[in-house]
C-alpha cells in the first residue's frame, strides 16, 4: 500500500491543538466526539497511512488530564437500537466501550442517558450500570429542541437535566453512534457550569469532512459516499467565509444548527467564542497529507466500494434507491465509474472466459490475479490461494492442497453437517494450509504472505458468503461485489 498520510505528525499536533483549545476555555473543555475513537476503518482507508486507532492513540497523550463521558439514548435503548458494524446493541456496546477505555488508561467517569422520558427500559439500564459501579445521569427531553432556545436555556431545559460531575480539564463525550445526543450533553454541562461559576468551553472533534480540503476532494466526496444513507451533504462554511474572508468545508447538519448554538452561546455566556461551525472543530488531518495524490486514489476506491455495499444491500432487500442515485452522483462528481477499479475489470472479464463467478485482487506492487470457482473451491478461497502462491514465489501449478485432503472436508459438510455448498470457504483453505504447514514449507511461505493483503483491492462477480465477507475484512481487504445472488440451482452451492 502506498501510504498517504502521516500519522506520527497527526499525533502530535493534534494532541498540541486540543490542549491549545483546553487553555482557551480557562482549563476546563466538553469535546464533543464524533465518529469512532478507535476500528476507524474508513479514515484508515481514505487516508493510507492513517492507523484504525489514532484518534485513541492521539488522545492517549492526554490520558491524564482527560475523562470520558459516555451517552446514549433512551429512544436507542427502548429500540434495541443495534450497530449495524458490530451487531450488538447500543447499551451493549456502552459496556464494551467503557471496558475498552479503561484497558487504554483511561477514566470513564460515567454514563448519561438522554431523551429520557420515564422509559422503563433505560431506568433498568441505569440500575444496570449503578450495580457495575458505573455513575450514571438522566437528562430529558426538552420540547422544541434545538429551536426554543428560550426555554432551552432556563432552569426548566439545560437546568432541570442532571449535572454530570467532572474532575479533569478535558471531559471527551462519546457515544455508539449518530444521534445519541452527545452535543445535546455538552451545551447542557456548559449551562450548568455556568451556574456554578465555572466557564467551561466546547469543541467538536470530527475527522470528516476535512474543513481545510478543497469541497469536491475526493477525501470529501467519500465521506458524503459513507453518509448517504444519512443524505448528509458537504457545504461551503458561509459563516466562516463572511468571518473571514476564507473558504472551509463543512456538513449541512453543523451549519443549520450554527444560529441556535450561537443563541444558545449568547445566553449562557452573553457571547459566542465561536464565529463559525468550523471554528469549532479541532480537526488536523488535512495538515497530515502527505501524499495527495496517493489519498485521492484511495478514496476514489472508497467511493466505489460504497456504491457496491449500497447496491448489495438492495440484492437483500434494502430499499436504498436514494441512497444508491446519490453515491453514483456524487461518483459523477468524482470522475469515476466502476471500471477505476481495476480489480473489477479482471473479475468480469475471468467470469466471461470461464462461465463461472470469479474474483479478482489488486496486490501491493500493482500485480492483478484472478481466480474462478471449481468443483473444489469457491473463488474467494481461489483467489486467496492464487494470491499467496504469487507472493510466496510458488509456480501455479503446484497444489498447495492435495485434492485427497479437500474431499474428506466436502464429504463432512455435506454428508455430516447438511451443508448445501461442499466447496471450501476462505476459512477453511487457511486452516487446511495451518495444518500442512507443520510439513510442507510451501504452506507456510503461503501463509506468511498474508499481511500482505492488507489494503489490496478485491472485487466478486458474485455477493459472498458472511464467512469469506469477515475473512476478507480480517485481512484487511476492501472488497466490493456485483449485486449478483449465489444461484443454488446452477449447481450444488453455487
Amino acid at each position: 500500500m502506498k501510504y498517504g498520510f502521516d500519522n506520527e505528525k497527526y499525533l502530535k499536533i493534534q494532541s498540541e491543538h486540543i490542549q491549545e483549545r483546553i487553555a482557551q476555555f480557562g482549563n476546563k473543555l466538553y469535546l464533543e466526539l464524533g465518529g469512532k475513537l478507535f476500528d476507524d476503518n474508513h479514515a484508515s482507508r481514505v487516508l493510507p497511512g492513517f492507523q484504525p486507532d489514532s484518534k485513541l492513540l492521539m488522545l492517549q497523550k492526554l490520558a491524564d488530564r482527560a475523562e470520558i463521558v459516555m451517552v446514549i439514548s433512551a429512544i436507542d435503548i427502548e429500540k434495541n437500537k443495534i450497530r449495524s458494524d458490530l451487531g450488538i446493541t447500543y447499551d451493549v456496546d456502552v459496556i464494551r466501550l467503557r471496558s475498552e477505555f479503561q484497558d487504554r488508561g483511561f477514566l470513564v467517569s460515567s454514563v448519561v442517558i438522554t431523551h429520557y422520558n420515564g422509559q422503563g427500559s433505560a431506568a433498568n439500564f441505569r440500575q444496570r450500570l449503578e450495580r457495575m459501579g458505573i455513575k450514571v445521569y438522566f437528562h430529558y427531553t426538552i420540547e422544541g429542541y434545538p429551536t426554543n432556545v428560550a426555554l432551552i436555556d432556563s432552569d426548566e431545559g439545560f437546568g432541570k437535566n442532571d449535572y454530570v460531575e467532572t474532575t479533569r480539564p478535558l471531559v471527551i463525550v462519546t457515544a455508539p453512534g449518530p444521534g445519541s445526543g452527545k452535543m445535546a450533553v455538552c451545551l447542557s454541562q456548559l449551562y450548568q457550569e455556568h451556574k456554578r461559576g465555572i466557564e467551561a468551553g466546547y469543541a467538536k472533534f470530527e475527522t470528516f469532512p476535512v474543513w481545510s480540503l478543497p469541497l469536491k476532494h475526493p477525501v470529501n466526496i467519500a465521506y458524503e459516499a459513507a453518509t448517504a444513507d444519512l443524505n448528509d451533504v458537504n457545504m461551503i462554511d458561509p459563516f466562516h467565509l463572511d468571518a473571514y474572508g476564507s473558504i472551509a468545508i463543512n456538513y449541512n447538519r453543523d451549519i443549520e444548527i450554527f444560529p441556535v448554538l450561537d443563541a444558545l452561546f449568547q445566553g449562557i455566556y452573553g457571547h459566542n467564542p465561536y464565529k463559525s461551525p468550523t471554528d469549532m472543530g479541532v480537526n488536523m488531518v488535512g495538515f497530515c497529507i502527505s501524499d495527495d495524490e496517493a489519498c485521492r486514489k484511495a478514496s476514489k476506491d472508497e467511493i466505489i466500494r460504497r456504491y457496491y455495499s449500497a447496491l448489495n444491500k438492495m440484492a437483500e432487500g434494502a430499499c436504498n434507491d436514494l441512497e444508491i442515485n446519490k453515491i453514483a452522483l456524487l461518483m459523477k462528481q468524482a470522475g469515476i465509474t466502476t471500471e477505476y477499479r481495476k480489480t473489477t475489470i479482471a473479475a468480469r472479464e475471468r467470469k466471461e472466459q470461464s462461465g463461472v463467478p470469479s474474483s479478482a485482487i489488486e496486490l501491493p506492487d500493482g500485480t492483478i490475479i484472478t481466480a474462478e470457482t471449481s468443483a473444489l473451491l469457491g473463488p474467494s478461497a481461489a483467489l486467496i490461494m492464487n494470491a499467496t502462491k504469487h507472493l510466496a514465489g510458488i509456480p501455479h501449478e503446484i497444489k498447495l492442497i492435495p485434492q485427497s485432503m479437500i474431499e474428506p472436508i466436502q464429504k463432512t459438510k455435506v454428508d455430516y453437517l447438511h451443508g448445501h455448498n461442499p466447496r471450501l470457504h476462505t476459512d477453511e483453505v487457511l486452516v487446511a494450509l495451518s495444518v500442512l504447514s507443520i510439513s510442507d514449507e510451501n504452506c507456510r511461505k503461503a501463509l506468511e504472505c498474508l499481511p500482505l493483503f492488507c489494503g489490496c483491492q478485491v472485487h466478486s462477480t458474485v455477493m459472498l458468503s458472511e464467512v469469506d465477507r469477515k475473512i476478507f475484512k480480517k485481512l484487511g481487504v476492501d472488497l466490493t461485489c456485483d449485486p449478483v445472488k449465489k444461484n443454488k440451482n446452477l449447481a450444488p452451492g453455487f
